[in-house]
């Protein structure tokens, strides 16, 4: 088995977390192969990740290529000498387009039906029964050209290659006192994992001394407006940043504070491959367990109940995520600012 001829290019046209743990692999394939460009594959609201990774090449933006001509898009992908590509998550329209484009090796998971209509390498694997990491199951797509390698989640780490591009707004600044432990708190995750429930970061919030942390909470804007109780008369530690900022603008606060509360969600992704302190939150229920989506990063601490449960399968609120106690999460943070000299990035 080896590589064929022509540049990569990885589709990922899905959400934050999921393209943040797809960097590994074009970390592996621009260090394996540097004489290959390496293209990205994505949406506009990722663009600010992607772009921040030293390790691919260019930023395609399906937002913007799908409005095109077919031939168009055909003619880019031509002139971009791609010869391989990666579907990463399978996206029927992309992958036809990839056959019509005549890319010479389209890899796609033999579990997608319109895949066999599509792409020529079909890799067998299951993501919802593995025991591997959503980061190692990445690398099942490269079975074609070689046999793939288990990387540690330490070895995937290092091949994030994420680096710092943006600014902190000058407002956000101000508040910043290198003295204390600058926590950010990220309560919700649009709905694409079980959430630990406001009350409790109410109750966090209370337990972590004001003279050791200022806390920064974040969210969309409709985020914010669905949680008028947490962010109603806060302590002057306490900054709503909740609608305020925009994803390179919350990258840059991730990468300069020094750690961050959440669920399984993308900026706790962004937060763990910074090398900051990611804490989280997480369900027991297999797919959705820490040990298929925790972050990857040297600093990862993860709350989750030792449990086999499927309660919540069908949607609701999660008893088993509710229940992690507060105040454990509250010592393993007070922890931090005893035991480690807070380092926080120059601003």
């Amino acid at each position: 088995m080896s590589w064929p001829e022509g540049n990569i290019m990885i589709c990922r046209t899905d959400a934050i977390g999921d393209v943040v743990l797809t960097l590994p692999l074009s970390g592996y394939l621009k260090k394996s192969m540097p004489d290959k460009k390496v293209f990205f594959l994505g949406r506009t609201y990722t663009k600010p990740i992607i772009e921040s990774c030293k390790n691919v090449d260019e930023f395609l933006n399906w937002d913007e290529i799908q409005h095109k001509e077919e031939k168009e898009i055909i003619s880019l992908w031509g002139k971009w000498n791609i010869g391989i590509v990666l579907f990463v998550f399978p996206d029927k329209n992309i992958s036809r387009l990839a056959k019509k484009a005549k890319i010479a090796h389209r890899v796609g998971t033999a579990h997608r039906w319109f895949h066999w209509l599509y792409c020529n390498h079909l890799p067998f694997f299951s993501r919802r029964k593995s025991d591997l990491h959503e980061a190692q199951l990445n690398f099942q797509l490269i079975k074609p050209f070689e046999e793939p390698s288990f990387f540690s989640l330490e070895k995937l780490y290092s091949l994030t290659g994420m680096e710092q591009k943006f600014e902190l707004p000058y407002w956000v600044k101000e508040h910043f006192n290198k003295e204390k432990f600058h926590l950010i708190l990220h309560p919700r995750s649009k709905g694409s994992s079980r959430e630990w429930g406001i009350s409790n970061f109410e109750k966090l919030i209370q337990l972590l001394p004001s003279e050791r942390f200022t806390i920064y909470i974040t969210g969309t804007k409709q985020e914010g407006e669905s949680m008028p109780g947490l962010l109603k008369d806060l302590p002057d530690h306490v900054i709503d940043l909740s609608g305020k900022l925009s994803l390179e603008e919350l990258i840059s606060l991730i990468q300069t504070c020094d750690g961050m509360v959440a669920c399984s969600t993308g900026p706790l992704h962004i937060c763990a491959v910074s090398g900051k302190h990611a804490i989280g939150l997480y369900p027991p229920m297999r797919p959705l367990h820490p040990g298929r989506w925790k972050p990857i990063g040297p600093e990862v601490k993860i709350f989750s109940i030792d449990k086999n449960c499927n309660d919540c399968r069908n949607g609701g609120n999660c008893p088993c995520i509710e229940n992690i106690r507060p105040n454990e999460v509250a010592e393993y943070l007070i922890g931090l600012t005893e035991e480690t000299k807070i380092q926080t990035i120059n601003i």
